[in-house]
């Protein structure tokens, strides 16, 4: 699991530090200022910036673009990359690309598909999938070759991630997958957002009982929630999201003004929990559009100054 070390947040977890990661979507358009801003509300409260790749399936600023902008502000990011809209050749090509301007983290997902998003119609490619993404990116690294055997002058060093959603069904599949991805070279890996702890506490009992958890890092999503409108809607309308009703009453059972509040302490309260649990190494944050409350709950986590 340990590799030589390329960037900060490799070097908090392998020094077996509890990592902080975020979350910075980019603009729908070119606009490089929207990124800085957000980047600067990130800078020096978490250890890396996981920036999206046309997350929803709609177009947006490319992921290494704006990891781009991040690396000259002093802000390490991981690039986020999907296999919906790249062959292997682009994706290869954009892997070494991205690491010879300064970008040393990866995560590699299958992406939202198109339907979803603002361009229906558009053709996707799913060449390979999210494991063989994975699977590429640490040969290219450990071996220094591409796809095709060719020897590769300058291998990307990547550290690399990969996503594992703990509430889809069928449940028991849920580690077996975690099990592929890490036997594919996952370094990391970033879940789903977590608000039923009694599950993921069970999903992260079956993953120690597998040994998994002393081969990968793994960092628990925690979002935040803004308005009871917002916890619905994660709760019925977002595929493999576990949003307990008994949640949602505590956030309908305070007053309007103060329901944003209630939403940051149960963030909170979960952070506090995902660190007694064994095996979790760290927490992805995604305050989703609400980028200005990430540093308050670091430091109220007790997560402040950053190594």
């Amino acid at each position: 699991m340990k590799i030589e070390s390329t960037g900060k947040l490799q070097r908090v977890l392998n020094s077996g530090g509890f990592a902080v990661t975020a979350e910075c979507g980019p603009p729908r358009g070119a606009d490089a200022e929207i990124v800085r801003k957000k980047g600067e509300l990130l800078k020096g409260c978490v250890d890396a910036v996981n920036v999206t790749d046309n997350q929803t399936a709609i177009v947006r600023m490319s992921s290494i673009a704006a990891c781009a902008h991040l690396v000259t502000m002093g802000i390490e990011p991981v690039m986020q990359m999907v296999t919906r809209d790249r062959n292997r050749i682009a994706l290869q090509s954009d892997i070494m690309g991205a690491y010879s301007l300064g970008i040393t983290n990866i995560l590699c997902l299958s992406g939202d598909h198109q339907t979803f998003g603002s361009q229906p119609d558009a053709l996707n490619v799913f060449d390979i999938d999210s494991m063989n993404l994975v699977r590429t990116v640490q040969t290219m690294r450990e071996q220094g070759q591409d796809m095709s055997g060719f020897e590769l002058k300058g291998a990307p060093r990547m550290f690399i991630g990969a996503a594992a959603n703990p509430f889809a069904d069928p449940f028991e599949y849920r580690v077996m997958r975690l099990a592929k991805k890490i036997d594919a070279g996952a370094d990391f890996i970033q879940t789903q957002c977590v608000y039923n702890l009694a599950r993921f506490k069970a999903w992260m009992k079956m993953a120690q009982d597998e040994g998994l958890t002393e081969k990968v890092h793994i960092l628990a999503g925690v979002t935040p929630m803004k308005s009871v409108g917002m916890a619905k809607y994660m709760a019925t309308r977002v595929a493999g999201m576990d949003v307990p009703e008994g949640l949602i009453k505590r956030m309908e059972g305070v007053a309007k003004p103060k329901v944003a509040e209630e939403g940051i302490k149960i963030c909170l309260e979960t952070i506090a929990a995902l660190r007694e649990i064994q095996g979790v190494h760290g927490i992805h944050l995604m305050a989703i559009e609400w980028e200005d409350v990430v540093e308050r709950i670091v430091s109220e986590a007790g997560l402040l100054p950053r190594p």
